[in-house]
């Protein structure tokens, strides 16, 4: 963009835009409209001003039309769209005129419409915008299976905000938090989302131009369901076993996966799309099948070992694959465990959409699609948003890994870009944090060549309605708060070299670290001036925003806060209180701290607890709250 154009800011960015140098009135009064595309135009407009439609010879202030060969977009062109803003020519011509190759087009036309009238000032900026998406298919995917399940009010208004930011695919990952008829035991106390529901929000997704794609995790990461005694005879293992988290192994104990060569693990399957299937209109449904690292150390050892674990694995996933089909839905599935085993590829069904995910900045996209796409399948791009497992979130990794995700796939044929938000640990990061990085990715999912460039204030303006463009920049700050520590946070490498740290921040890993355990990385000094730079975000908490925002942005800092002051008493020697013996060589045990800020910081901890539970309320369900809190209260009953 020129100058001019940084200063509309527009999200997502355009792929060409043009100034003229001349300035338009705006509509005054009511907004007139007309062309093939008004009905549209009047009810994506009318919730913000009054339009009325008018006939071609009225005069209107905005013409749409729909069914327009444009010619310019290279791909994606049934969703591209032309948008002019001019002095009319002639009394009575319209001063916007909308072009678009489809009515999908045109939402997209009206949104960056939308967004030029929000912008400041008398008139209007003269330009021409040409524009079309990078990826045919923008999604988000959030994550309602770890504690956290939004409220119907909040999901509506996300997907209004999602649709105004282009994006038009949305899934809810789902492990147990679907009300299954006759598993209320595996539900119960979790708020789960109802067929009823489902159905309100698809229509709902539908109304705003976006698909609603069905999700069921369908063989790993059921542990919600074998811990049960009904369904553990289901399950691959009960006793240990070893995550591959891909540069080191973690030991795991109990139930994860279904076992594949149990003939009741698809007849389970079968129950579960009998049951959530009917309620999407999509035709879509994402069958998960990732991370099942387990198979092979349970009830399947022995067919892994005559056949081979991807051949068990990949067995498994046809039979569900199959079973989708035959209720008329395409499956889509995470391929981490394809790319695990390379030599396996070819076993992946030709019409499954293959979601290729990574979240750091070194994701080889460029390598996983290329496999993937040789064997035939459709290919979607999953970054996430860095903002699970981090408090503030990880603003670097986030903006390399959303980057490295729309460059890679954009150039090795990608036709989708799914961004990821999970909520591992209790889903304790604010929504103010994952609605960023949404924000930015939806940016890059529409405009791959400026996923780069991204300028947090557009976030701000379009996203968070902060008038001064200041919020997004000050998260951008604050997201990299703990960036130095976390360099070098992650398990060594060969020879001993330390590696950054994965998919947390520096801040959340020391908060759930043992206080007496062995304080490392970061010195004392570091953690020092983490927390100097959270004091100093704190004097700078942007205004302007809707109250809950900012409550909710006051919250992330006192998390934060006390995350790092707590990191600097774990590495401090004992001082005792006045009149007291104490130990020095006491490094950061419960034992070794000043009882007056033992109690300041339990204190703290209180409140935190305290807020948490409020801040919850208000966007998601009671259910998965306790468990929540309870991760903040074992790091209080830590203090002794």
């Amino acid at each position: 963009m020129s100058n001019a154009g940084l200063s509309l800011s527009l999200l997502p960015a355009p792929q060409r835009l043009r100034f003229t140098g001349a300035v338009v009135d705006r509509p005054r009064g009511v907004l007139t409209i007309a062309g093939s595309g008004s009905e549209l135009a009047c009810r994506i407009l009318g919730a913000r001003v009054d339009v009325r439609i008018v006939g071609a010879n009225a005069g209107p202030w905005l013409r749409c039309e729909v069914g327009r060969r444009l010619g310019f977009a290279p791909v994606n062109a049934e969703q591209s769209y032309r948008l002019r803003i001019a002095p009319p020519a002639v009394a009575g011509d319209p001063a916007v005129v909308i072009e678009a190759a489809s009515e999908q087009g045109l939402r997209y036309g009206l949104a960056t419409l939308v967004q030029v009238l929000a912008c400041p000032g008398l008139g209007l900026p003269g330009l021409e915008i040409e524009d079309w998406p990078s990826f045919a298919h923008r999604g988000v995917m959030l994550d309602v299976s770890r504690d956290r399940v939004p409220t119907m009010a909040h999901l509506e208004g996300t997907v209004d905000l999602l649709a105004s930011l282009k994006i038009n695919h949305l899934q809810l990952y789902t492990e147990h938090t679907f009300a299954y008829h006759g598993h209320e035991e595996v539900w119960r106390g979790c708020s789960p989302i109802t067929a009823e529901e489902v159905r309100l929000l698809d229509a709902y997704c539908r109304w705003r131009g976006v698909v609603l794609g069905a999700n069921q995790n369908c063989f790993g990461h059921l542990t919600a369901w074998l811990r049960h005694r009904r369904y553990a005879p289901l399950a691959e293992t009960r006793g240990r076993w070893w995550f591959d988290a891909g540069d080191h192994q973690v030991p795991r104990e109990g139930p994860f996966s279904l076992c594949p060569v149990d003939p009741g693990s698809i007849g389970l399957v079968e129950e579960w799309l009998d049951q959530l299937l009917p309620n999407f209109s999509s035709g879509l449904v994402n069958i998960g099948c990732d991370e099942t690292f387990d198979v092979g150390y349970g009830r399947s050892a022995e067919e892994v070992a005559r056949r081979g674990r991807a051949a068990v694995y990949f067995d498994f996933v046809h039979k569900v694959a199959e079973a989708a089909r035959r209720r008329g839905f395409r499956p889509m599935f995470w391929s981490d465990i394809a790319l695990h085993h390379p030599g396996s590829v070819h076993l992946v069904p030709r019409d499954m959409i293959a979601l290729a995910w990574g979240y750091e900045p070194d994701a080889p996209f460029s390598r996983w699609c290329e496999r993937l796409g040789r064997a035939g399948c459709e290919v979607w791009v999953c970054p996430g948003t860095s903002s699970w497992c981090s408090i503030v979130g990880r603003t670097t990794e986030r903006r390399a890994n959303l980057a490295a995700a729309a460059e890679q796939g954009v150039a090795h044929g990608a036709r989708g870009y799914l961004i990821t938000d999970w909520g591992d640990h209790g889903h304790r990061q604010q929504w103010p944090i994952t609605l960023h990085a949404l924000a930015e990715g939806a940016n890059a999912a529409w405009n791959a060549g400026a996923a780069r460039s991204f300028d947090p204030r557009a976030a701000a303006w379009h996203a968070f309605g902060d008038a001064t463009g200041g919020v997004g920049p000050w998260l951008d700050e604050l997201g990299d708060v703990d960036r130095e520590i976390r360099l070098v946070a992650g398990p060594p490498g060969p020879e001993g070299v330390p590696r950054p740290l994965r998919n947390m921040s520096a801040l959340f890993s020391d908060l759930q670290t043992p206080f007496g355990k062995d304080p490392r990385p970061g010195s004392v000094e570091q953690w020092r001036g983490v927390l100097a730079r959270l004091d100093g975000s704190a004097g700078r908490v942007p205004s302007g925003l809707d109250p809950l925002t900012q409550r909710e942005l006051v919250h992330t800092l006192a998390v934060a806060r006390l995350a790092a002051q707590r990191a600097v008493l774990r590495r401090t020697p004992g001082t005792p209180a006045p009149g007291r013996a104490g130990n020095p060589e006491a490094l950061g045990t419960p034992e070794a701290l000043d009882p007056v800020v033992k109690r300041r910081l339990c204190e703290q901890l209180d409140h935190v607890i305290a807020e948490h539970r409020a801040l919850w309320l208000q966007r998601s369900r009671p259910g998965g709250l306790d468990h929540s809190c309870g991760y903040y209260q074992k790091v209080l009953d830590g203090l002794g």
